[in-house]
């Protein structure tokens, strides 16, 4: 069914309940971590037994620790009961209800080229914590509709919650010296469910700083000494902390002893709250193994050695990419396999269904199932489907008949993965594979690997089978044409 981009609905559901303030988030997170050191010698609780011990669904916690979905006043009530905590009025409010929190000034971009950063500046369009967690929505005709070639921004009703991926990353960003990593391939969200995790630290008064490798010039990756003192004149700027490198910087004990004492000593004794510091596709680094062989490493000595530097306790770090590179990397050394490793599946049945009434669509299961057969619940493809239904008229037959065609609305997602396949003939050999194959096959493990990264395939335990439709009936009219334009050859 299709829709008039006229006629989106002009009306969001009403929120009712409550949610919780900052100040009654943090109170109810030191009752639980006051209760795991008295019950289950400080062990980390999952969210399930944490279900069961406060005797509420774990969907219910989910909306609760969200700052984003009411639950009921007594549901909450209850909850704080069962962690021995009495609940204040302080510790709660209406989503109907105009708070203080609701006046909070917007917040501006950062000005360095390569952070955003500070206690005041998250470098991410919000205004306030109601608006950030998409309590204060325009009605859809309002928005235009914007193309979803990027983040799904903090008041965006077309943000489809994960669970309980983002109350994880909201749990463990409070804890002294973690680490978060959030690995997927392009357009699964890793942007979007940042731009969330940042919100949330900036409600808790943390400081932000945000580095994007792809940014970084090609000269401060190939001299390690210089990449670390570039790397730390930025977070020293992000923090609006001059930066003094020359006086805390020792040639003779070299770059990776420098920049520790320079955290530890100088940078993190500035500040009283926590610094959340993002790498951004970090998988830049893996081009440059001097740098990444020694950089990591670095950054899992922190983690290890925050357990007991009061200093180092205030970093919290949070590492985003799409693929690792093992070779490069010793594997006891590595930041890679310690911390919270965050994977952003496919989206549901039920989530696209969601968004499809989020994008003003009356669909039947049928029609979710059709997309679903050719996209497969990805969710930037599924993002980029309802947009133009809506904004174009394109019908959803239609859309299944020209999804490969040149100048589509897929075209430029499949081209790029294309040429990037290029660069790697046995990727394509390995591809083809996969692709001419009608059930899950075994692959090479390096090779699937790869190809797993760049979101082209998926697992299906030890087997692999492509990702979607979409690319099998794309791949497989490339891969025909390289043959042909071969055999004339």
């Amino acid at each position: 069914m299709t829709v008039d981009s006229t006629k989106v609905p002009l009306k969001t559901k009403r929120q009712r309940g409550v949610i919780l303030t900052p100040k009654g988030l943090q109170r109810f997170q030191s009752a639980i971590h006051k209760w795991e050191a008295s019950q289950v010698n400080g062990s980390r609780l999952t969210l399930e037994k944490l279900s069961e011990h406060i005797n509420v669904s774990t969907k219910t916690l989910s909306r609760l620790l969200s700052l984003n979905l009411g639950v009921d006043q007594k549901t909450l009530k209850l909850c704080f009961n069962a962690l021995n905590l009495e609940l204040y009025a302080s510790d709660y409010v209406f989503l109907n209800q105009q708070t203080e929190v609701n006046q909070q000034a917007e917040a501006e971009v950062g000005s360095s080229p390569t952070f955003t950063s500070s206690e005041n500046e998250t470098g991410f369009p919000y205004s306030d914590a109601a608006e950030l967690f998409g309590q204060k929505q325009q009605p859809l005709s309002a928005l235009n509709l914007p193309y979803p070639d990027g983040p799904v921004g903090l008041d965006s009703p077309f943000y489809i919650e994960r669970s309980p991926i983002e109350v994880l990353a909201y749990q463990e960003i409070t804890q002294p010296g973690c680490i978060i990593r959030i690995r997927s391939p392009k357009g699964m969200g890793k942007s979007s469910l940042l731009l969330r995790l940042l919100a949330f630290a900036k409600v808790q008064k943390y400081h932000v700083a945000a580095l994007d490798c792809r940014q970084l010039d090609s000269s401060c990756l190939t001299d390690f000494n210089k990449f670390l003192r570039c790397f730390c004149r930025s977070v020293a700027q992000a923090l609006g902390i001059e930066p003094q490198l020359d006086y805390y910087w020792d040639e003779e004990v070299g770059g990776k002893l420098s920049c520790s004492f320079y955290f530890k000593t100088y940078l993190l004794k500035q500040i009283d709250h926590p610094v959340v510091l993002v790498l951004k596709d970090v998988d830049r680094l893996f081009e440059y193994p001097q740098v990444a062989g020694q950089f990591f490493p670095l950054l899992r000595s922190w983690y290890e050695e925050a357990r007991q530097n009061a200093s180092l306790q205030k970093l919290r770090l949070v590492i985003v990419y799409s693929t690792e590179e093992y070779s490069v990397l010793d594997i006891n050394r590595s930041p890679f396999n310690v911390g919270l490793p965050l994977r952003l599946p496919e989206l549901t049945h039920s989530q696209v269904h969601d968004l499809a009434k989020r994008y003003g669509l009356d669909w039947s299961t049928a029609e979710v199932n059709q997309l679903m057969a050719l996209l497969g619940g990805h969710p930037l493809l599924t993002q980029i489907a309802f947009y133009h239904i809506c904004c174009t008229g394109i019908s959803l037959e239609q859309l299944l008949q020209q999804a490969i065609d040149r100048g589509g609305i897929f075209q430029a997602h499949l081209w790029q993965l294309w040429v990037t396949l290029q660069k790697n003939p046995d990727l394509v050999d390995a591809l083809e594979s996969v692709v001419k194959a009608e059930h899950s096959i075994s692959l090479n493990p390096i090779q699937a690997y790869k190809l797993e990264s760049q979101g082209l395939i998926r697992y299906e335990g030890a087997l692999v089978k492509l990702r979607c439709e979409l690319y099998r009936a794309y791949f497989k009219q490339q891969l025909q044409s390289s043959e042909k334009m071969i055999a004339s050859v």
